[in-house]
């Protein structure tokens, strides 16, 4: 307790236009946040001030980061703002991981356990760290996930009018000391109280309730025993990993890389995918593991690898994940309602939902609409094809949820990670895939473009068009803009991607993407094609799905308009 009162400041600022939080929150380069003046201190007090009156008094938020550069002080900043604005019964409680530190899911998690009215998350994904990379802030809602239309638009209208925010600036907080920490501010009858939490321990405590350790420990023990590699990509699941898998699984210590997290890390983008994990897929090609995963930055990403590097495409994962769910007791108690995806992902899922008489739903991307289906009790699984997987049992998108989950697949079937793979091929039919990414594009130039080709694709008379490519013929069945109604509230997502379905079930779609750093658009292709014959399962992703891509490529002229000679990711 300190022993004088703490004063609580009232700085005058002006407004900044260019904070509407986007799909992930508020991202920009890390020096608008860092070098701008204010910048950081306008949205914090936008966010808080946007809470609900009615939530306002006494309430607690969760803050956490994924470890990148400028999480600490801003760590600081919040706490130093949510205690002033405490004094105005907005806050009365902060809980903070260790050293700053929580993984996405685990915020999720906590928010949940201790009934907290949000949280605010410092991370950026899987977009690189350091000074001169990304940083952003995301505020996840009282049932833990992110925030919705509404609240992001209140927010952008409090920063659009902002003249003053509050702040304690003498207020210091350490971060490493864990336990309560609490400050008597000036004209505040009770103290403000902030608890440093470790950033593990209650997110572990969720997962034992969902799975069956002793079974996943089985798997690291005897003559058959899984050998796994595990790389944390120096973001904040470290801990999580070394806590979870080795400590209370008992995979050996090595099975785990790169678990410290860096500001930076390690001078490579936090993406769990073929481009950038690419020391765990060489790892994986030696034949020495049978198992392999990577996680992005925050946790809430994570890749999948097989032996000699098979690789799991996510929207595959997310089908066998439906397919053998009984694997895990969560599941075997309470049932499976329902299943969600995104529109970019491929249709696995609905093959695997048809086939267990459950309901399949359709989404925008982006977290916040499965949150609405799981509230209502009808979604038990759901997935998104940029390498994210969740449950009911948070809010979020769960990278090492989704790796226990394979792993309890793997210890209920014994088979390994291949021929799950591929025996859900011969079940259900395979769903090539992939997504071609245009980064750093134009704004202007993107715009225009998804705007020349939704006209294309409007127009009465492509619906009947067919393209020739090769051997190959594909006719249209049906082309629009995705529009989504959620089935609980009513309201109404427009223009959340241009599809293209032919005749053959195969599909093109086409997104601009609005969760970048600042740094241009980007805009994605997805193709998919069904294969039914097992015969024809083991071709190369890219032969069967180039005359697809073709046809995208053709219809809109993406190389033409912008420059590019070809995309800088292909997933």
């Amino acid at each position: 307790m300190e022993t004088n009162p703490i004063p609580v400041l009232t700085v005058q600022t002006a407004p900044f236009e260019d904070q509407r939080p986007g799909t992930n929150g508020l991202r920009r380069k890390t020096a608008v946040f860092e070098g701008k003046k204010n910048y950081l201190q306008n949205y914090i007090q936008s966010l808080l001030s946007s809470i609900d009156l009615r939530d306002r008094q006494g309430c607690t938020m969760v803050v956490g980061s994924d470890g990148r550069y400028f999480s600490r002080a801003a760590t600081e900043v919040i706490v130093q703002m949510a205690a002033a604005n405490g004094v105005r019964k907005k806050i009365g409680r902060l809980v903070v991981g260790h050293n700053g530190l929580l993984s996405t899911p685990a915020v999720s998690c906590i928010i949940r356990k201790i009934k907290a009215i949000g949280g605010i998350i410092l991370t950026a994904s899987h977009n690189p760290g350091g000074p001169a990379g990304d940083f952003g802030i995301k505020f996840n809602v009282a049932n833990g996930g992110p925030s919705s239309d509404t609240v992001m638009e209140r927010i952008c209208q409090v920063s659009r009018t902002l003249e003053e925010y509050a702040i304690c600036p003498d207020l210091r907080i350490d971060l490493s000391r864990l336990g309560r920490q609490e400050f008597d501010l000036e004209n505040k009858f009770k103290p403000f109280r902030v608890e440093i939490v470790d950033s593990v321990e209650l997110y572990l405590q969720l997962l034992r309730n969902i799975f069956d350790f002793n079974a996943l420990k089985g798997l690291f023990v005897g003559p058959d025993q899984l050998k796994i590699h595990i790389d944390a990509m120096n973001g904040v699941m470290g801990p999580y990993v070394r806590r979870i898998l080795c400590d209370e699984l008992g995979a050996p210590a090595n099975s785990a890389v790169n678990c410290v997290p860096l500001e930076d890390f390690g001078g490579r983008p936090p993406e769990p995918n073929l481009t950038y994990a690419t020391s765990l897929l060489d790892a994986m090609k030696g034949g020495d593991f049978g198992f392999g995963a990577a996680f992005d930055a925050d946790g809430d990403r994570y890749m999948i690898l097989g032996e000699k590097g098979f690789f799991v495409n996510p929207s595959d994962s997310v089908a066998i994940m439906a397919a053998n769910l009984s694997s895990v007791p969560y599941f075997r108690q309470l049932g499976v309602k329902g299943f969600a995806r995104s529109v970019a992902t491929s249709t696995a899922l609905d093959r695997v939902a048809k086939a267990m008489k459950l309901a399949l739903y359709e989404t925008p991307t982006g977290w916040r609409y499965f949150g609405n289906l799981m509230d209502s009790g009808r979604c038990s699984l759901c997935g998104e094809e940029s390498f994210g997987t969740g449950s009911d049992h948070i809010r979020e998108k769960d990278g090492l949820w989704s790796v226990l989950v394979w792993l309890s697949i793997i210890a209920s079937r014994k088979n390994p990670v291949e021929q799950i793979v591929r025996e859900h091929w011969a079940t259900f039919g395979r769903n090539y895939f992939c997504r071609f990414d245009y980064e750093g594009l134009d704004p202007r130039a993107a715009f225009y473009l998804m705007r020349d080709l939704e006209s294309v694709i409007s127009d009465k008379a492509f619906t009947s068009q067919k393209f020739a490519v090769g051997e190959h013929v594909y006719s249209v069945e049906r082309a629009d803009n995705f529009e989504y109604i959620d089935p609980v509230d009513g309201t109404v997502a427009r223009n959340q991607g241009l599809r293209i379905v032919f005749t053959d079930a195969s599909r093109l779609v086409f997104r601009m993407s609005g969760s970048g750093g600042g740094t241009g658009a980007t805009i994605r292709i997805y193709a998919e094609s069904f294969e039914r014959d097992a015969e024809r399962h083991g071709r190369e992703t890219q032969v069967v799905l180039g005359p697809l891509i073709a046809i995208a490529l053709k219809i809109s002229n993406v190389h033409e308009r912008t420059g590019r000679r070809g995309p800088n990711v292909i997933t």
